[in-house]
């Protein structure tokens, strides 16, 4: 099963680090590329403990609807959303806020089991991982300059 662990240092507080990170609309934004959408569940603002979001997006030119849930949460240090329905056999996404002089050290611990048994594993290793991680970056590229800019969503 892979795990992605990446390291984020935002100059701004925890609080507003842990805010921009659970905001559909921020997600949203920094998913332009796939077209996403927040279909149900919670489809707007900041999406809260035991919340359901489903998004619609296009990837490897295919639609796709998956489900997550907020499963932990802890404000402002800890949230972690899990799959509920979609295309992985599973996941789950840490996400976990430090204070490290005056900064937050954001760090994602995304952990996915892809299906398709070996096929799958095929998958991860060849590009899939790589994919994940991309996109993982993206998004945090995206909240890093919304806060770090004082920016609105």
């Amino acid at each position: 099963m892979p795990v992605i662990h990446l390291e984020t240092v935002i100059n701004t507080s925890i609080e507003t680090c842990f805010d921009l990170s659970r905001s559909i609309d921020l997600h949203l934004e920094s998913t332009k590329q796939t077209g996403e959408r927040a279909i149900a569940g919670r489809t707007g603002g900041l999406i809260e403990l035991n919340e359901t979001v489903t998004w619609r997006a296009r990837h490897f030119y295919i639609w796709q609807n998956l489900t997550s849930k907020i499963t932990q949460m802890q404000w402002p240090d800890f949230f972690v959303d899990e799959m509920v329905h979609g295309a992985f056999k599973s996941f789950r996404h840490e996400h976990r806020f430090t204070n490290v002089n005056g900064a937050t050290l954001m760090t994602d611990i995304f952990t996915f089991e892809s299906p398709y048994g070996w096929l799958g594993a095929i998958a991860n290793q060849l590009f899939l991982t790589r994919y994940m991680t991309n996109l993982l970056k993206q998004r945090n590229s995206v909240i890093k300059q919304f806060a770090e800019s004082g920016r609105v969503i």
